[in-house]
């Protein structure tokens, strides 16, 4: 078994992509067969640098408050498609 190598480019390109499309780190991993455990490093190493770029200009604090909007949301629009797939679902039997 051979060992694959990354530059760094494609190592923070990875990241900003599965921040910016909010896939998971297993998703990103199926995606691009890479172990989810060499993404979740690279997003360890680099996640940092695309939070702080998605959110400029604030402090930890505003920076905290608009992700926790932002999962209010997600979680939201989570909840509205699984009311959506039951409902589907339900209407199909």
């Amino acid at each position: 078994m051979s060992r694959q190598t990354f530059d760094e480019d494609f190592k923070r390109s990875t990241v900003q992509m599965m921040i910016e499309q909010n896939k998971s780190v297993a998703q990103t991993a199926r995606d691009l067969d890479i172990s989810p455990n060499t993404i979740h490093n690279w997003k360890k190493k680099y996640g940092e640098e695309f939070i702080e770029a998605s959110f400029p200009n604030m402090t930890e604090a505003q920076q905290l408050k608009a992700m926790q909007k932002r999962l209010r949301d997600l979680e939201e629009e989570n909840a509205i498609l699984k009311k959506a797939m039951h409902f589907f679902v339900k209407d199909h039997r």
